[in-house]
């Protein structure tokens, strides 16, 4: 364990830095909205790990026990939920486990699943991060108080966009089983949000559109396929 770890492992948490001691566990698909939670973290005085998905987040609780898990509700093999529910009938139970996604909709199946709470993707407020862990810790893991509020916006690094568009270009390929489509446009739809890139919001809109009212999903998948290549061809926009 390197130096830094250490101390943010071992120290109390400070109005400034409210979550020292605390190491959260993210489990989340998307590279660019990981890469605003390891900012978020790393802001609050937090250690992050990641997983990518289910199977690799099962890896790292068989090793470790987080204090903070964060889960995605869509992820590549399979449902966040039923992670949820599984972790929060265990005893010991981890601290906080909150539900995260860009789909209002899902809070409430995340609460009933047994989440202490829901984060709506985009994720960049640091002050509304930090809350949104520490209403749900126990009294002796709080900061003292009055806490710091910050006002600070954390920004991704552009790359990680671009990396999630090779994915989903990867997984557009083989879009047409319905099952790749519902992923699509769930992963696509929270990366475009968090980048603040409307027009493909709204194509991917348009193709969940066509999935649910039994449309033509291959005219879909085509021009949704066009915007990605154009945004990886331009390196990304944002």
């Amino acid at each position: 364990m390197d130096a830094l770890n250490e101390m943010m492992l071992t120290r109390a948490p400070t109005a400034r830095r409210p979550l020292l001691g605390l190491t959260v566990l993210v489990v989340e698909d998307s590279r660019f909205a990981s890469e605003s939670l390891r900012l978020l973290c790393l802001r609050s005085g937090a250690r992050i790990r990641r997983a990518d998905s289910l199977e690799n987040a099962r890896r790292h609780l068989a090793v470790y026990r987080p204090s903070v898990l964060l889960v995605d509700v869509g992820l590549p093999d399979g449902s966040g939920l039923a992670l949820i529910q599984a972790l929060s009938e265990v005893t010991p139970r981890i601290d906080v486990i909150l539900g995260i996604s860009g789909d209002t909709s899902a809070r409430d199946e995340v609460m009933t699943y047994g989440a202490d709470g829901f984060i709506e993707k985009p994720i960049a407020s640091l002050a509304a991060f930090q809350t949104a862990i520490l209403e749900h810790l126990p009294a002796d893991r709080q900061p003292p108080a009055p806490r710091e509020v910050s006002d600070e916006m954390v920004s991704p690094d552009p790359i990680a966009y671009q990396d999630d568009l090779n994915h989903i270009a990867q997984v557009l390929e083989e879009a047409g089983e319905e099952e790749n489509i519902d992923y699509v446009t769930q992963f696509l739809g929270g990366v475009a949000r968090s980048a603040q890139d409307h027009d493909l919001d709204q194509a991917v809109t348009n193709l969940a559109e066509l999935r649910s009212s039994g449309g033509d999903l291959n005219k879909g998948v085509a021009r949704l396929s066009q915007m990605v290549q154009s945004r990886i061809a331009a390196g990304g926009v944002l």
